[in-house]
């Protein structure tokens, strides 16, 4: 350093140091420490005090750079492949065309190169470290630049293995991803991960994860070791499921008498991908058994339900619904219909129950059908107004109140059949008039016949008859009959059947005479056919019946005025009391009218 001194005095000067000028400005104080070997330090005394006039602008030599320039592309990561080319240079900005000397330093060692550029060929492991450079021009050097690392990347590849070895694993689960480097054995190595999630891998060979679902994605790794790097592995991928629930199967929900049940616990997706699960049974919340078979049997009742496990420790899926397993005893169910009857109609009242035998045992009820409507759980499913909708199949089983997992087989199904037509009567006579000293049958039915169960209730004149219920009744008096049919308490009716007249013969007995009585008679002539009825003073409702293409109007005469073929037939009447319209004489003999279409010459 040059300057001019004195002792407590104002210097206005310029000021060099290693050739690079100091520009002066505003008063400074420094305070200047002059080492032993200083020159003139003899001529300085301990404490001197300069003040500048101007502010002090030291213009020092730039602070070297040092930049990578590989032979096929520029690396800003600073690594290379082993036996590629690479080109070390150091840059000093604002220092061009000074002659500079340059020295450099790969770690804590020098190198013996000169120049601005230091190239390597064919790269190697021991090439690789942090180099760094400084320029000299005169006797003055420029700062040691920072440190470039060069790391190189030899052609050894790791592989990433998965434990345990799924690749379908579950949230909560615990995996180890672990990288192998093969060839680099007993080497201190320091590995890099690549993750799925944006978290801080470790830098071990392991990397140990208790998995969410966002842990899912592609793992790789890679190793380094001091300046030396090995190729990223290939990639590993992990699925992270929702955690699991177990899915558990019977081939039968009631033991059999002297069997057993098979149970199946399984882990959904069933595939390879998911496996290494061992099963945990339990039956009635308790463990229930010390195996961990997927499959078991059992030959006793009560509420069963599984879950899986595997890895170390023990990862758990949620546990599968419960499966209700019956122990079947050997009482039998029956049901009936009460009333007995196959066909039943709308409106009617039916109970439809359920009878078990044997014992005094207390019993729950279940039924099975297919109707519309369920029975209560009772042994007794009483339906007061029946419909089409309770028509179905029916069986049921009985539950044991003292052990819920003990059961009776299901019963035998009966079917009940609901018609949504309500049935009409039908009523039948062997004839409508009550023979003089005789009756009448008069039946009674209800359709189909297959239908049972019916009475009979029969009427007279719109009125009650007689107060019996049978089908079939014997009748001496005339009058307007019908029937109905009921069953069933309360009763139900059918409608009531078409009604049936039935008259009575009396003992008159009428007459059908011609007039003139001639036995033939001739196209045009005139005749009278007359019926007539003999015995007291009755009066009459007459009534005829001829084949004759012409019937005779209903009075005791009919007087044909122009005969012709088309009044030949046979004539018959009878008589109904106009005092009692359910009075009637029988039919009288036929007598017979011919008439000629040709007319008679006399000769």
């Amino acid at each position: 350093m040059c300057l001019s001194h004195q002792k407590k005095t104002v210097i206005q000067q310029n000021f060099f140091i290693a050739d690079f000028q100091v520009m002066l400005s505003t008063a400074w104080k420094i305070m200047i420490t002059i080492n032993k070997s200083n020159k003139n330090r003899d001529n300085f005394n301990n404490d001197f005090e300069f003040k500048f006039v101007n502010d002090i602008f030291l213009t020092a030599p730039p602070k070297p750079t040092v930049t990578l320039q590989p032979s096929r592309t520029q690396i800003y990561s600073g690594e290379i492949y082993r036996g590629e080319t690479v080109t070390v240079r150091c840059e000093i900005q604002g220092g061009e065309g000074a002659q500079w000397t340059y020295e450099w330093r790969r770690g804590q060692v020098n190198i013996r190169q000169s120049s601005n550029e230091y190239r390597i060929i064919r790269a190697a492991e021991s090439d690789g470290g942090g180099y760094s450079c400084r320029g000299r021009r005169s006797s003055s050097w420029t700062e040691w630049s920072d440190i470039t690392t060069l790391r190189v990347t030899v052609p050894i590849k790791p592989t990433v293995t998965l434990q345990p070895s799924w690749t379908q694993i579950y949230s909560g689960e615990t995996v180890t991803l672990r990288c192998e480097i093969q060839g680099g054995e007993g080497a201190q190595w320091t590995y890099e991960w690549r993750a799925a999630k944006l978290n801080t891998p470790p830098t071990s060979s392991e990397y140990r994860i208790t998995v969410t679902e966002s842990d899912s994605g592609g793992y790789s790794c890679r190793g380094t070791r001091t300046y030396l790097l090995t190729e990223w592995s290939d990639t590993i991928t992990l699925t992270v499921s929702s955690k699991p629930k177990a899915e558990l199967r019977a081939d039968n929900t009631a033991v059999p008498v002297g069997g057993s049940v098979t149970l199946t616990c399984s882990v959904n997706p069933s595939s390879s991908s998911s496996s290494g699960w061992k099963y945990y049974w339990y039956r009635d919340g308790k463990s229930f058994q010390p195996v961990t078979n997927e499959q078991i049997s059992v030959s006793e009742g009560g509420l069963y339900s599984c879950r899986g496990g595997r890895g170390e420790p023990v990862y758990y899926t949620e546990d599968s619904e419960s499966v209700r397993i019956d122990t079947t005893v050997s009482n039998r169910p029956v049901v009936t219909l009460y009333p007995n009857w196959s066909e039943i109609y709308r409106g009617e009242t039916i109970t439809v129950r359920c009878e078990i035998h044997g014992g005094d045992t207390e019993w729950d009820y279940e039924w099975e059908t297919n109707s519309t409507i369920k029975p209560p759980n009772q042994n007794e499913y009483r339906i007061r107004s029946a419909s089409s909708s309770n028509s179905g199949n029916y069986r049921c089983k009985g539950r044991m109140k003292s052990s819920q997992h003990k059961t009776t087989e299901w019963s035998d199904s009966v079917t009940l059949t609901v018609s949504d037509n309500k049935p009409k009567a039908e009523l039948r006579a062997d004839r409508t008039a009550v023979p003089v000293g005789g009756s009448v049958t008069l039946t009674c039915s209800v359709s189909p016949s297959s239908s049972s169960g019916w009475k009979y209730y029969w009427y007279r004149n719109r009125k009650p008859y007689e107060p019996v219920t049978n089908g079939q009744i014997s009748v001496s008096e005339g009058g307007l009959y019908s029937c109905r049919g009921g069953r069933g308490e309360p009763v139900y009716y059918t409608e009531d059947s078409e009604s049936v007249w039935i008259d009575t013969t009396v003992s008159n007995r009428p007459v059908v005479t011609l007039y003139p009585n001639w036995s033939e008679i001739y196209r045009g002539e005139t005749i009278t056919v007359r019926c007539e009825i003999h015995g007291g003073d009755t009066e009459w409702d007459y009534e005829w019946e001829t084949n004759s293409i012409i019937k005779p109007p209903n009075q005791n005469e009919y007087r044909i005025r122009s005969a012709s073929s088309s009044k030949s037939g046979n004539y018959r009447c009878k008589g109904r009391m106009k005092s009692s319209q359910y009075k009637t004489t029988e039919w009288s003999d036929s007598v017979t009218l011919t008439v000629s279409d040709s007319k008679s010459y006399l000769l």
